[in-house]
């Protein structure tokens, strides 16, 4: 908490206290809405609703809008049905369908009927494009103009319609079919003649994402464009809404929350940590590591597998942890490295093969620099043989896991997974096992001593 809103929370516990609520009414009205909304975010649900009815009517839904998740979810569920209506009627197309597409059925199906038949039919159309897609986060507020309109015609309408819009730093051309011809920046109506028709300050040139596409997907067009906002479009381009920056860096920061905790093989969180019970919080963790204890019991397979091999030179188990430890590192960080260039958009799937390619040449660049210092150390603590079979390993391991960190994440992505999946306790569990059996095998075809095999 900031320390402006720490104090403020502070006075506002007071006067709750004291039940001073002409004195808090006037408080709040003083507040800015990301202020207001940290600061019922931090208070217990109960003094959560009085607060929240407090607040002056045009700033509520605002800082409603700026709520994490469970405060917003257990604010509504408290609120009469005019204080919903007007929470809900406030709220910008985006943030509403945001919230009800979250919410349990019943409960968005008495929302739904609080909304009058215009905003009920648009949150209805919003809600029926996929859960991640573009077409549930854009909004109807923009503004367009036709290309033959003359400028000042054009100027006028924005005039007009603009205080409505989400932004008119970009302004829509369309046809008569209200089919997507431009995007212009307002200045090139400002500069131009208000006599020539719009299309003399047109570039025929726009970036534009469908509906149905993912929302990650608009994440990678406007930072790769520099754009505040993407038009949406259906399949024959007709022009539906527009999705801004705003909303994009909340679906940004979710998806990165997301790979960091899948990169710890935990399933994401759907609420903040403060907020989750000890119950839900092993159920988010329990799932991966028993699956990690199950791939671990291969690792004990490989060394039963070559007991007599380790029994014979003792010395070779001095040097397990430096190598697997080593694979589980370098598989981690060729995965890190290759999940974060296809979240970008920097690789994609079809580039595989180039990307497996570089990273053989990485994985037996690194392989033989720490093959030759492990080789060194094996020859000091067990001699020439073993210092051979050591430094060996350390190349074939170092190679293989820089091979299953670039090529796991392309082959999660091929089968419809996430592949932030492909985290460093994976990465390092598989290696455990393929370290150790590469590490035997060397070991006896070097040493010459039959293993159980």
């Amino acid at each position: 908490m900031t320390e402006l809103t720490a104090d403020v929370h502070e006075e506002v516990q007071a006067r709750l206290e004291r039940r001073d609520l002409a004195g808090l009414r006037s408080l709040l009205a003083e507040l800015e809405p990301p202020d207001a909304a940290e600061l019922l975010d931090e208070l217990d649900k109960p003094d959560r609703v009085v607060v929240f009815r407090l607040l002056p009517r045009q700033l509520s839904s605002e800082v409603f809008a700026l709520l994490d998740t469970e405060s917003g979810h257990g604010l509504i569920a408290e609120l009469t049905d005019d204080e919903a209506r007007a929470v809900l009627e406030g709220l910008a197309p985006d943030d509403r369908t945001s919230l009800l597409e979250e919410l349990p059925g019943r409960l968005v199906q008495q929302l739904l009927n609080l909304l009058p038949p215009e905003e009920l039919a648009e949150a209805r159309s919003l809600l029926g494009y996929p859960p991640e897609s573009v077409g549930r986060l854009m909004t109807p507020d923009y503004v367009a103009v036709k290309q033959e309109w003359p400028v000042a015609r054009a100027l006028a309408h924005i005039r007009e319609r603009g205080p409505e819009s989400e932004t008119i730093d970009e302004i829509y051309v369309t046809d008569a079919r209200w089919r997507l011809l431009d995007a212009i920046p307002l200045s090139a109506l400002v500069l131009g003649d208000p006599e020539e028709p719009v299309d003399t300050v047109m570039d025929w040139s726009f970036v534009s994402v469908p509906a149905d596409e993912d929302r990650e997907r608009a994440v990678e067009l406007i930072a790769r464009h520099d754009r505040y906002a993407l038009p949406v479009v259906d399949s024959d381009g007709v022009l539906l809404g527009i999705v801004t920056i705003d909303d994009l860096l909340d679906v940004a920061e979710a998806e990165a929350t997301e790979d960091f905790y899948l990169g710890a093989a935990i399933e994401p969180l759907d609420t903040r940590y403060r907020g989750a019970s000890v119950s839900a919080l092993y159920r988010r963790r329990i799932v991966w590591l028993l699956v990690l204890i199950g791939v671990a019991l291969m690792s004990s397979g490989v060394i039963a597998l070559f007991e007599d091999t380790l029994e014979e030179t003792i010395a070779l188990a001095f040097f397990i942890p430096l190598l697997i430890g080593a694979g589980g590192n370098t598989g981690a960080q060729s995965a890190t490295l290759v999940v974060r260039s296809l979240a970008t958009g920097d690789l994609r799937l079809r580039q595989w093969a180039r990307a497996l390619g570089k990273e053989l040449a990485v994985g037996l660049a690194l392989g033989l620099t720490m093959g030759v210092a492990a080789g060194l150390l094996g020859i000091v603590r067990g001699g020439v043989e073993v210092g051979i079979v050591v430094g060996l390993a350390m190349v074939g391991i170092v190679l293989v896991a820089n091979l299953v960190g670039g090529a796991l994440p392309f082959f999660l992505t091929r089968v419809g997974l996430d592949p932030a999946v492909a985290s460093s306790p994976l990465i390092a569990t598989i290696m455990d096992a393929a370290g150790l059996l590469i590490y035997f095998t060397i070991a006896t075809l070097v040493l010459g001593v039959t293993g159980a095999v």
